[in-house]
Formats: C-alpha cells, structure tokens, sequence
C-alpha cells in the first residue's frame, strides 16, 4: 500500500555533521589529494602515450625520407613524409583535448584544495607549526610549472610537423625544379 508523506518525521531530520558528505576535513583534503593524484596519473599516461605515438612517426618520417630507390623513392619519400606530417598535426591536436581536460580537472581540485587550506589555517601546520603543505605545493603557480611539459608537448610536436611536412615538400619541389 503506498502512503503519501506530508511532513518530516523525526528520523527524516539529520544533525548538521550528518549532512556533511565527508566526516572531517582531514578527510576532505585526502578526498582532495586522491583525485589530483588520479589524474595526474591519468595525464602521465596520456602524456606518456602520445609521446610513444609521436617517437614512431618521427622515425617513420626520417625512415621515408631515407629512401633512395632510384624508380619511386622521390615520389615514396614525398608522399609518406607528408602523410606522416599530417598524421602527426592529427594527433597532436586530439592529445591536446585530452590533456587540456586532465588539467582543466587537476587546477580544479588543487583550487578546492587551496581553498581548504586557505580556510583552515590550522589544518595546514603540523604539530610542530611548521606548515605542512609547502607554499609552492599550495599555490597554482607551482603545480603548473609541473604540468607546463605534458601541456606544451602537444603544440611542439605541431610545430615540428608543421616544419617537416614543409621541409619535405620544399625540398622535394626545389629537386623537380632542377
């Protein structure tokens, strides 16, 4: 039979420490730390995996340019270069969607993580009053300088491909003119 409630009863009614979905701060700060080391393994493995992907398209490239067969070399090390080229911008562009989404998520809960420092001056002092997160590790400054590697790679290899597609094309074109 289904009843239709109209007002709260009393074990409806939660004290106020209930309500709060951590049970102290120290358990949101370690909420906190878990995710930021959650992604930043995330963004290692990204990083990691589109710097693999990026090694074997740079040897690929220099192996095409290599060929110096006399019949279809020149077209071969044109063609495969450029493909190779683009191949590369392709890839560094999707690495830098996820790579941008893994920081945009680790400056977020390092911002929730200062705040609740920020805000709880106690809980980041030991029991000696020596803090016990260092400024750098606290500020946005700091880890940002850690992660300015796994957000650059992607635009340098762009760069790189962008130079070496070109490279190829000018120096296949400069042989035909000559």
């Amino acid at each position: 039979m289904s009843q239709i409630i109209t007002q709260r009863s009393e074990a409806d009614v939660q004290d106020a420490s209930d309500a709060i979905m951590f049970g102290s701060l120290k358990d949101r700060l370690d909420f906190y730390r878990k995710e930021i080391q959650y992604e930043t393994t995330m963004l290692s493995s990204r990083t990691n995996a589109y710097l693999g992907a990026q090694s074997f398209l740079v040897i690929a490239y220099c192996s095409s340019m290599a060929n110096i067969n006399p019949q279809w070399g020149n077209i071969f090390s044109l063609v495969v270069s450029i493909l190779l080229s683009v191949l590369g911008l392709i890839t560094s562009l999707h690495a830098w969607s996820g790579i941008k989404a893994a920081y945009e998520i680790i400056d977020h809960w390092y911002l929730k993580q200062s705040n609740l420092l920020q805000s709880q001056p106690k809980m980041s002092d030991a029991y000696d009053d020596s803090p016990l997160f260092a400024k750098r590790e606290s500020n946005q400054r700091g880890y940002r300088d850690a992660l300015k590697f796994s957000m650059r790679s992607p635009w340098i290899f762009f760069t790189l491909w962008i130079l070496l597609g070109g490279f190829s094309a000018l120096i296949h074109f400069i042989a035909i003119k000559v």
